[in-house]
């Protein structure tokens, strides 16, 4: 086992600043490589509160806060217009930054977009699902209608 720094939010391990313990292979070929997190080291302790710190500062500032954006994604769809074929189907796909722009376009708000979730790729036009933590403690579901490009 191999304890790491995470330096990015990985879904069921943690949140950055975390140390964690996990298997040497997943460290080693994954986490490490994609900028996921660092080794541990005793010196390390300084990064963790670094990270905590850039965290707490990129997080919104209030429980309240988070609920009224919450209510405001729920309640609003918000419209993705990409280049799409005759049948719908879209040339790639919709990445968490088109939601996070088309979410600013909407006025309804800003979102990091590396807190935003699709659980399936999204490729093809209609109504789509995307999640979004806003804190640890409240989590939003966007709905997207995603139209052709004209």
């Amino acid at each position: 086992m191999s304890k790491v720094i995470l330096t990015h939010e990985v879904t069921g391990l943690g949140a950055p600043g975390d140390v964690i313990e996990v298997k040497n292979g997943y460290a080693r070929n994954y986490l490490v490589p994609q900028g996921f997190a660092t080794p541990w080291t005793r010196g390390g302790e300084k990064q963790v509160e670094q990270i905590k710190a850039a965290r707490a500062a990129r997080e919104l500032a209030t429980l309240e806060d988070a609920k009224s954006l919450k209510e405001a994604l729920e309640s609003t769809k918000v419209k993705l217009s990409v280049k799409a074929g005759a049948e719908g189907r879209l040339f790639g796909s919709v990445k968490p930054a088109d939601i996070a722009a088309a979410v600013s376009e909407a006025g309804v708000g800003e979102l990091d977009r590396r807190k935003i979730e699709i659980p399936t790729p999204i490729k093809t036009t209609g109504t789509h699902e995307a999640s979004v933590r806003l804190r640890e403690d409240v989590s939003a579901t966007i709905t997207l209608q995603v139209v052709a490009a004209k």
